[in-house]
This record gives C-alpha cells, sequence and structure tokens, in this order.
C-alpha cells in the first residue's frame, strides 16, 4: 500500500513524463503545446462557442481570444457567427487545423496503446474508470 507522500511523488513522475512526452510530439510543428490542445479540443467538438471552449480548457475567455487570434493567423481555426446568438462567435477548425489535429491524435492512439500493452485487460478497465473518476473530481 502507498503512502500520501509516494502516491504524490508517483503523479509528479507520471505528468512530467507525460509532459515531456507532449512536448516532443509538438517540437517539431508550427504551434505551441497550449495551442494543440486547443486544436485536440476542437478537433473532438467542433464548432465550439468561446465561452464553451475557455471552460474545457480552464481559462478565461480574454486568454482564449489571444491564443484564437494567432492560429486564425497561421489558418487553423475559423470564426463563425452564432446562427440564432449574434453575440456569440463559434470557433472552428479549418482544414488544415484538421490535419494538424489528426496527426496529434495518432500520436495520442499510439501512447494510449503503448499504455494499454503494459496492462491486463482488467487494468486497463480499471484505469478508465479511475482517469474518469479523476477527471470529474478535478
Amino acid at each position: 500500500m502507498h503512502d500520501l507522500e509516494q502516491l504524490s511523488d508517483l503523479l509528479i513522475e507520471f505528468y512530467e513524463k507525460l509532459s515531456s512526452w507532449e512536448q516532443a510530439v509538438v517540437r517539431d510543428t508550427p504551434i505551441t503545446l497550449p495551442q494543440m490542445h486547443t486544436l485536440e479540443i476542437l478537433g473532438q467538438q467542433s464548432p465550439l462557442r468561446m465561452k464553451e471552449l475557455a471552460a474545457k480548457m480552464g481559462v478565461t475567455t480574454g486568454t482564449l481570444t489571444v491564443g484564437i487570434d494567432r492560429l486564425e493567423k497561421q489558418g487553423l481555426v475559423t470564426r463563425i457567427p452564432h446562427e440564432t446568438d449574434r453575440r456569440s462567435i463559434l470557433v472552428s477548425l479549418t482544414e488544415t487545423g484538421r490535419e494538424l489535429y489528426l496527426e496529434h491524435h495518432a500520436h495520442h492512439l499510439h501512447l494510449t496503446r503503448e499504455i494499454e500493452a503494459a496492462l491486463t485487460p482488467e487494468e486497463t478497465e480499471q484505469l478508465a474508470s479511475i482517469l474518469t473518476k479523476l477527471t470529474q473530481a478535478l
């Protein structure tokens, strides 16, 4: 049984390894890791209102606006007026943005396969259950 200190150390080590892997994956792309996370969210649920996207990313709409401006200048996202709410703007991936998202998503699937290969089927189910609980708790 792990004590609190050991569990904390394991969480930090896992986070650092995952972060290092993410940095290595985006190193050869024209965008930053936070920008890639924006594309990931939009790749899964595009289009989104700015407010919804900011909430999913855990940032303010002001912070998000700066990031979206940069991604729009690079031709990776586009802003679309909302059909029924004139105050809302939807953000969507462009074709180039979608291609970059799909390339990055393939790296995620590869990493997930590696993690899954290190676990038994029961452990994989447990991991999925634990990650779901942790995501909801945080």
